[in-house]
């Protein structure tokens, strides 16, 4: 049995089942579809990795694991692929016991039947929604019930949650390869990128390393934003010249084992910066060095993303791009024109990974951060292309710096140090001049940062 669904059991309530289903096939068009991906909850307390599974857990059994799956069936597998089948279920994931999916529906009363809780998400399955709610209904509407079912459902995603926030050895592993990978893909593209190029060459080139590596593949739509292409926050469609002179904006990550890592890096297309870029992106370096510094334990999410907002707007100041006491701007929220979005997330097997960032209902505690958390560090500035109160030199300049950071029991780790970010390094990558190794870790912060940032 897998250790995050023991310590999932651990957690439950007594005399409690929980019903946990796997993601399905998505249909991307007519009679083709997306390619699979598991449900993230379900991998995590399953490992199965197929779809139209369901994993039943109930601690009071003397079986307390049961997997529901597709049965082996040679036609379907000459189609489709090879299939774990019940007797997979049992020998490669650890299964106590395990049952063809079509018994499911049939087996779903014995199953709830004498439990006082279900731990079941709603609006993440709608047929086994369906299911589940006729089952009450039926129990609630028999003259002579001879069965008890529960009398209260809780949602198990604050306790997976939860659990997700922390990563152990091995999640860590993965994900450091996962920014192992990504990063010497960003490299790549700083080695490859030149006037003239399309941003959807630069999208393949590095996805195709990724894999190459050993990547299942990316960790979400990569964003590769030439120009004033870059001041837009999500922009996929990756398909517009890079133009000399213009800076690049990539947001692209890998997704290794399950585990997702975010990189963003933002370097001119010709090899090197102008001073405006220049003088936009040293602040948003300088942000983004002083927010990592902050992602130390006992530091809180909403604190450094307070942090963030007032180093930014102390920097927009500096450009000129605005005006006034920095209090009163960001009470006024002037800032949100060029800074738009939040200095970080939560990382892990989704890129916007599982856990509350606040620890009470009204979103007034916020969460301190913990070893075991990883979170990324990402400021940025924006100044759209018609923005005519902006120096007329900074106007279509975008500017993201993001990294990974692994929160440890004495400081941090940025698990994506390997791809560059200060100016002169990313010059001399793309002018040729220097060839790029992973860096020696700087030792971890002995302290804490301060709580708050003050300028």
């Amino acid at each position: 049995m897998r250790s995050q669904l023991k310590k999932f059991i651990e957690q439950m309530d007594e005399n409690s089942v929980a019903i946990i289903p796997a993601a399905h096939e998505q249909t991307r068009s007519y009679d083709t579809e997306f390619k699979f991906r598991q449900d993230s909850d379900f991998w995590y307390l399953t490992g199965f990795t197929e779809p139209d599974a369901i994993a039943v857990i109930d601690p009071s059994a003397k079986k307390p694991f049961t997997l529901y799956v597709r049965p082996r069936d040679p036609l379907m597998e000459t189609w489709f692929g090879r299939r774990q089948g019940v007797e997979g279920a049992v020998k490669n994931f650890g299964a106590d016991r395990a049952f063809s999916i079509e018994k499911f529906p049939a087996d779903l009363g014995k199953l709830l039947d004498g439990h006082d809780k279900l731990y079941y998400r709603f609006a993440v399955d709608r047929d086994l929604d369906q299911q589940i709610l006729g089952y009450f209904t039926e129990q609630r509407v028999r003259r002579i019930k001879t069965a008890y079912p529960p009398h209260t459902i809780i949602d198990p995603t604050p306790i997976l949650g939860h659990m997700r926030l922390h990563k152990d050895k091995k999640e860590v592993e993965y994900m450091q390869k996962a920014g192992d990978i990504a990063a010497e893909a960003h490299i790549l593209a700083m080695q490859k990128v030149k006037p003239g190029m399309n941003e959807g060459q630069v999208e393949s080139l590095m996805e195709a390393y990724m894999k190459d590596k050993g990547a299942s593949g990316v960790a979400y739509n990569s964003i590769i934003g030439g120009g004033d292409n870059a001041t837009i926050l999500h922009y996929v469609e990756n398909n517009m010249p890079l133009n000399d002179g213009d800076l690049i904006l990539i947001d692209a990550g890998a997704e290794y084992q399950g585990y997702a890592s975010d990189i963003t890096r933002t370097f001119p297309v010709n090899g090197k910066y102008t001073q405006a870029q220049r003088e936009i992106y040293d602040v948003v370096l300088d942000v983004q060095k002083q927010c990592i510094d902050f992602t130390v334990a006992g530091n809180e999410y909403h604190k450094r993303q307070e942090f963030s907002i007032e180093l930014l707007t102390e920097g927009m100041k500096k450009l000129g791009l605005l005006k006034g006491k920095t209090k009163e701007l960001i009470k006024k929220r002037s800032y949100l024109k060029y800074y738009m979005h939040g200095v970080g997330h939560f990382l892990g097997l989704d890129v916007h990974d599982a856990g509350r960032y606040y620890l009470d209902q009204k979103a007034t505690a916020s969460r301190p951060f913990a070893p075991g958390m990883v979170l990324t560090v990402e400021p940025g500035l924006y100044i759209p292309p018609d923005d005519k109160s902006a120096p007329s030199k900074y106007r279509g300049i975008g500017v993201r710096i993001e990294d990974d950071i692994l929160v440890t029991a004495d400081g941090n780790h940025n698990l994506t140090s390997k791809v560059p970010k200060e100016i002169d390094e990313i010059e001399a990558i793309m002018q040729g001049s220097a060839t790029r190794k992973a860096p020696s870790q700087k030792p971890a912060l002995q302290k804490p940062a301060r709580s708050k940032g003050t300028r």
